[in-house]
């Protein structure tokens, strides 16, 4: 497995910042590559993507939720991967997001695209976007606080 960690600064409220992180069906408005993602239901999602010019798709699992600071998932099927956004307070309108993330990359294509730093530059690049996004707009499209621990949820 591979590891990726990229950390940036947004210039809005924790729980904006938060909110609009837990609206996972617009990931596709700023993240490169991502075509579709489905809420399944209140733990699970179904993703369709572009990676190294093959389309995939693949389910996760949240496994760990908990409002204004992280949101953890596993995928189920398809493409491996897991990881963690964590959720900081640098001052009343500063967050601080970091993204932690294991991926296994597939085939020669992907292999290659990793070892040139593709997928890092990826990543940093949905996190900016992901700035911008929310930057841009006077509120969050919308915001899920119930938390999940495990196999337990709580709304």
């Amino acid at each position: 497995m591979e590891h990726i960690e990229k950390s940036i600064e947004v210039e809005a409220p924790l729980d904006k910042v938060y909110n609009q992180w837990t609206q996972f069906e617009d990931f596709p408005e700023f993240m490169e590559g991502v075509e579709e993602v489905k809420q399944l239901d209140e733990k699970h999602l179904h993703w369709v993507a572009e990676i190294g010019g093959k389309k995939k798709e693949w389910d996760a699992e949240i496994y760990e939720q908990v409002p204004d600071q992280k949101v953890a998932w596993r995928s189920t099927t398809g493409a491996r991967n897991a990881g963690i956004v964590e959720f900081r307070p640098k001052d009343q309108n500063h967050t601080q997001v970091t993204l932690k993330m294991d991926y296994e990359p597939e085939g020669a294509t992907e292999k290659i695209g990793d070892a040139l730093g593709i997928v890092s530059r990826r990543v940093e690049g949905d996190l900016e976007r992901f700035r911008e996004f929310i930057q841009s707009r006077k509120s969050e499209t919308g915001g899920w606080r119930g938390e999940i621990h495990g196999d337990a949820t709580q709304s």
